[in-house]
C-alpha cells in the first residue's frame, strides 16, 4: 500500500487538475515545485546525512539559466530544463569537490559560503539584472504546446514531480542508495569495508544539485521572473525546514512537508483568518514550526506511526 500511495496521489492530482480554479491550480503547482526542491535536499539530508545550508544556490542557478537561455523567442523547454540542470550540476560538482572534504558544522558553513558567493554574483553584477532580477519575455514551448495554458504547466510540473519521486525511490533501492544509507549511519565503517565514500557523496551532491536546478527551472517558467533572493540563505533555510517538518529519511515526508509549509504560509498571511497577525506571518510561522518539531520530532510522517496500531511481536498489530 505504501508503494501504491504515491501513484494514487499523483493520479488523483492529474484527475483534479482541470477541475481546480486558477488560485488552487497555481497553489498546487507551487507546492509541487517546492516538493521537487525538497526531494532534492532529502537526497542529501535524509539519504546521505549531509546537512547543507547552500542548496538554494542550485535552485537559483537553474532558474537564472532558464531565463537567460530562453532569449526573446522563449526557446524549447526540454533544452532549457536540461541546460538548467546541467548548470546547477556543474556548480554542485565544484562546490561538492571542495566542501565534501569537510564534515559537520564546517560542511554546513562551506556550503553556505558558496551559496552566498553565487548570490552576490547575481545580485551585484549585470549578469542577472542585479537586485531587480530579470523577466522571462516569452514562456518556452514544449514541442508545439504553449505553456501559457495553466493546464499545460500543471501537468508538466506534475510529471516532473512524479519523475523525481520515482527516480529517488529507485535510487533508495539500488546499491548506490544502500551505500548512501551506510555512509549516513557510519561513514568510517563504510570506508573500512572498501567503499570510496567521497565519490558516493559527490555523486549524490551533484544529483541533488541537478534536481534543485530542475525545480528552479520550473519556478522560472511559472513566475516569469527570477531574482537573487532565490539563491539566498533564507531559501535554503525554508527548504531545510520543509524536509524537517515532513520527516527526514522519507521521500513522502519531503512532499508532505512542502504541502504543509506552503499551506501554513498561505493561511498565516491571510488577513481574513489571522487579522492583524497576518502582517507578522513570519513570527507565527516560526512559532508554529517550533511547536510541530517539539511535538513531532520525527516530522509529520511520524504522526502516522503514532496514530497507527501498535506493532507486537511477529510484526502483527
Amino acid at each position: 500500500m505504501r508503494a501504491l500511495l504515491p501513484a494514487a496521489v499523483a493520479m488523483a492530482a492529474a484527475i483534479a487538475g482541470p477541475l481546480l480554479g486558477p488560485y488552487w491550480a497555481d497553489l498546487l503547482v507551487k507546492v509541487m515545485i517546492l516538493s521537487i526542491f525538497a526531494l532534492s535536499l532529502e537526497l542529501l539530508v535524509g539519504m546521505t546525512g549531509l546537512v547543507s545550508l547552500g542548496h538554494a544556490a542550485f535552485y537559483g542557478i537553474g532558474a537564472y539559466a532558464t531565463v537567460l537561455g530562453s532569449g526573446a523567442e522563449g526557446g524549447n523547454l526540454i533544452v532549457l530544463m536540461l541546460g538548467a540542470m546541467g548548470a546547477a550540476a556543474l556548480y554542485a560538482l565544484c562546490v561538492g569537490a571542495l566542501s565534501l572534504r569537510t564534515r559537520g558544522v564546517y560542511f554546513i558553513m562551506v556550503t553556505l559560503a558558496f551559496a552566498q558567493m553565487a548570490f552576490f554574483v547575481f545580485h551585484d553584477t549585470k549578469v542577472g539584472g542585479g537586485s531587480d532580477g530579470i523577466y522571462l519575455d516569452v514562456r518556452p514551448t514544449l514541442g508545439g504546446l504553449s505553456l501559457e495554458s495553466r493546464h499545460a504547466l500543471f501537468y508538466l510540473v506534475l510529471a516532473a514531480l512524479a519523475g523525481t519521486y520515482g527516480l529517488l525511490a529507485l535510487v533508495r533501492r539500488s546499491r548506490f542508495g544502500a551505500a548512501l544509507a551506510g555512509i549516513r549511519v557510519n561513514e568510517q565503517r563504510m570506508r573500512a569495508a572498501g567503499f570510496a565514500t567521497y565519490g558516493y557523496k559527490l555523486a549524490a551532491f551533484v544529483m541533488a544539485g541537478a534536481l534543485a536546478g530542475l525545480a528552479g527551472s520550473l519556478l522560472a517558467v511559472r513566475d516569469g521572473v527570477v531574482n537573487p533572493e532565490l539563491l539566498s540563505w533564507h531559501t535554503s533555510g525554508d527548504v531545510l525546514l520543509t524536509v524537517i517538518l515532513g520527516g527526514m529519511g522519507h521521500l513522502r515526508g519531503a512532499v508532505i512537508g512542502a504541502v504543509v509549509f506552503t499551506l501554513l504560509k498561505e493561511l498565516l498571511s491571510t488577513h481574513a483568518l489571522m487579522g492583524p497577525l497576518a502582517d507578522h506571518w513570519q513570527l507565527t510561522l516560526g512559532l508554529t514550526i517550533i511547536v510541530f518539531v517539539a511535538v513531532l520530532p520525527q516530522g509529520l510522517v511520524g504522526l502516522a506511526q503514532r496514530l497507527g496500531p501498535p506493532i507486537g511481536k511477529g510484526g502483527k498489530p
